[in-house]
């Protein structure tokens, strides 16, 4: 990525963005060699210890300047930016002006970490900043650098509440230094969505984002030049360049980068065009010629990749079954693949985990925040089995009419940074995947979170047992405690737990998403007790009530270890912010669905010895921690394998044009 000193390139072109141009094996290993290397000159780059200091010198001849005067100030250092890009002095004059903004419309000044959390993201990095030190506020300075510079920005959240909610808080600092900003969220019209991006700063999410590009995608096939769309626009009405709504891709800053770049890259975008819904039968019979398949005979399940194959056997006994049907089930590649993708969907996708079924549709819910993705659906029929399944209307099929990976739409950003609590443990992924470094930026004041030791027992039923226990006896000390659970079926199951015990409690799972800001703000009081899912982990902050802090403040409670460490420490991160107390621990089981998928022979040999034992033992411990560094192999492999399906696509269709 481009370089934070020296002078701006601006780019030209019908829709400026980075072409690509996929690595060969040579480079992988190239990439891979050099890395370690490549990224210790990246963050050696950064100088915090100069501009800290410049910085506060910069701001104290800002103190008598009136509103009028500092916008001013900020609207002359436009010509400088553009001309000698990003110089240390200047940067230091924009991050000065923007805290004097902040103070003055919000009543918040940026620490001087802060600061360099900004100059982190400025120099196309990852900055690494703990739960709660305020990546929010962080951003405005890196944006508002690029936005005098006449940079459009593309502030990345991970939904429409956060986006909205972002734009509107920090929208004043902007304002106060003649930025203009705009939010994109479902629901909004192309027209508005054009507008939002023409602003300076845009707010919106990586959902939405990248579906408006694939839809720009569509409209530009065949890559007309500038002056082909300058010539459109004098021809007006319906023309091409008129139904843009992206000025191209100059500078993202993704906020919790770790889950858009990398849990959010197993998932290919996809815009479809509506099929025929004749082929509901299709479905139907596919589902009841599954259902006449025996486990371990005619099929095997391979739960760690989601993955069916049917056996010798099976697909024999398949040809019996569908010979007297005939019609499309006379092909054996087509029969073979439905027959698969209907086990697929009785065997590991399960009600209540993976979707939910409200107004009589299938919604997906995301396994990495618990939240509903009522727009998105599974491709190749899968879809459509899962609604046969349930009973509900079986939606038409859709065709693909483009796709692409988040790995490589966001390598098509000119400028790219990022900003999460999370990103030691995939450091060399964002590098390789995206030229990304991951820099620390150390706390405000001293952490005082406590992480206790971790307890696994043999059974759900002895973990949920100590849970309630745990809770309340924490609630009974005046604690507020915050419960995650994996899944909405977990996070009901405990609920129901807790009121046979007369505890009183709020549940957050994707059930209760609209009412998540008001359940998360009200989970610090004394004796609150909060159960949710992956959700309650980004975004928002638990504010501590008075007397809380003197009681031990908030307590976090894990109830499954997640496929990713990374998680399970944003989990953790919801206590102890900022230098407040905070306590942690994670009780599990060795019947957990990360053990039972990766857990292997580490499970086999921990269940027995911990059954004699009847306590969690050590050996059970290794097994939930084997198992969850087999999830995280598996799941790099699954994205490494999605984009290199998506350049070999793009490649072998090269002919017709890209498959965007």
């Amino acid at each position: 990525m481009s370089s934070v000193t020296g002078r701006l390139a601006f780019p030209t072109g019908a829709y400026p963005e980075r072409l690509e141009r996929p690595p060969g094996t040579l480079d992988r290993l190239a990439a891979r060699l050099t890395g370690p290397v490549a990224r210790w000159v990246r963050q050696r780059g950064i100088r915090a210890q100069r501009l800290v200091p410049r910085v506060a010198e910069h701001g104290r001849a800002l103190d008598g300047l009136s509103d009028h005067a500092l916008l001013e100030t900020a609207q002359a250092l436009r010509p400088a930016l553009r001309r000698d890009g990003f110089a240390e002095d200047l940067v230091a004059r924009v991050f000065a002006l923007v805290r004097e903004a902040a103070w003055r419309t919000l009543e918040q000044r940026h620490f001087d970490v802060q600061l360099i959390g900004g100059q982190v993201l400025l120099a196309g990095m990852v900055a690494e900043m703990d739960t709660g030190e305020g990546k929010t506020l962080t951003a405005t300075l890196a944006a508002s650098a690029a936005a005098l510079a006449g940079i459009p920005v593309h502030i990345v959240t991970v939904n429409d509440y956060l986006a909205s909610r972002d734009a509107e808080w920090m929208g004043p600092i902007y304002r106060a230094l003649g930025i203009q900003v705009g939010t994109v969220v479902h629901g909004m019209a192309p027209a508005e969505r054009r507008q939002a991006y023409g602003c300076d700063v845009t707010y919106c999410t990586n959902k939405e984002l990248a579906f408006d590009y694939l839809r720009d995608r569509i409209v530009l096939r065949g890559r007309p030049s500038r002056l082909q769309l300058q010539l459109e626009r004098l021809v007006g009405g319906g023309a091409r360049a008129e139904r843009l709504v992206l000025r191209g891709l100059h500078f993202a800053i993704v906020d919790e980068a770790d889950s858009v770049l990398v849990d959010e890259g197993r998932t290919p975008l996809i815009i479809s065009g509506q099929g025929s819904s004749a082929e509901q039968r299709l479905y139907e019979t596919a589902m009841k010629l599954a259902d006449q398949l025996v486990p371990e005979v005619d099929f095997t399940v391979d739960a760690a990749q989601r993955n069916v194959q049917l056996t010798e056997q099976g697909l024999a006994r398949l040809d019996v079954l569908a010979a007297p049907i005939g019609g499309v089930w006379s092909g054996r590649l087509r029969r073979e693949e439905l027959a698969r993708q209907a086990v697929v969907a009785r065997q590991l996708f399960h009600k209540d985990r993976h979707y939910l079924v409200q107004d009589d549709r299938v919604q997906i819910i995301d396994e990495y925040t618990g939240r509903l993705m009522p727009d998105r659906s599974w491709e190749r029929g899968l879809h459509q089995l899962i609604e046969v399944k349930e009973g509900v209307a079986v939606t038409a099929h859709h065709d693909t009419l483009a796709r692409i990976s988040y790995q490589r739409f966001f390598r098509r950003y000119l400028r790219l940074a990022g900003m999460t609590g999370t990103a030691r443990e995939v450091a060399g992924e964002l590098w390789t995947v995206y030229g990304l470094p991951v820099l620390r930026v150390p706390t405000n004041r001293p952490s005082r979170r406590v992480i206790l030791r971790e307890r696994v027992y043999v059974s759900a039923e002895a973990r949920w047992a100590a849970v309630v226990e745990r809770v309340r006896a924490l609630h009974g000390a005046g604690r507020p405690v915050l419960v995650g659970t994996r899944s909405v079926a977990a996070s009901e199951e405990l609920s129901a737990r807790l009121t046979a015990s007369g505890l009183p409690h709020r549940v957050l799972n994707a059930r209760q998403d609209l009412e998540e800001a008001q359940i998360i703000a009200e989970a610090g009081q004394p004796g609150r007790i909060t159960v949710a899912t992956n959700m309650a982990g980004r975004g928002t902050d638990i504010r501590l009530a008075p007397g809380v802090p003197e009681r031990g403040g908030l307590h976090v409670i894990a109830t499954e270890r997640h496929d990713a460490r990374r998680i399970d420490r944003q989990l953790f991160g919801r206590c102890g912010r900022q230098g407040d107390p905070g306590s942690a621990e994670a009780l599990v089981s060795l019947e957990d669905d990360l053990v039972a998928t990766y857990g292997g022979a580490w499970r086999r040999l921990a269940a027995p010895l911990g059954r004699a034992a009847s306590r969690p033992s050590r050996l059970a411990a290794l097994a939930v921690r084997g198992a969850q560094r087999a999830a995280e192999r598996a799941h790099g492999r699954m994205r490494r394998d999605l984009l290199r399906f998506d350049e070999q696509m793009d490649s072998a269709l090269a002919f017709s044009g890209p498959s965007e």
